[in-house]
């Protein structure tokens, strides 16, 4: 149980997920450093025929990413996707430096 602005919740308080360093690679693939300490590599190919995501699409748009308060960013922030569902959905970094 935790408390939060007086409220109880139950069970364990989840820490909260952000991006501290991020960098493009080949494929349409992501580097990404959590705040967790960890690296992590997320595949971007199945989202990128999703309506929100076609303008990175071209290359130069995908290598433009950039951390925004803790979420990564393209085209001025109008296309973001959430760090849990980067953290969820990605595999360890282990040979990627």
């Amino acid at each position: 149980m935790y408390i939060v602005d007086g409220i109880a919740y139950a069970g364990d308080r989840k820490p909260v997920i952000r991006i501290r360093g991020v960098r493009p690679l080949e494929d349409y693939k992501l580097w990404l450093r959590f705040n967790t300490g960890e690296a992590r590599v997320f595949d971007f190919k199945p989202l990128l025929n999703e309506p929100g995501f076609v303008p990175l699409q071209d290359p130069k748009v995908f290598c433009g990413v950039y951390i925004d308060y803790g979420v990564t960013a393209w085209n001025n922030g109008n296309i973001d996707i959430a760090p849990e569902y980067l953290y969820e959905n990605s595999t360890p970094a282990e040979d990627v430096v």
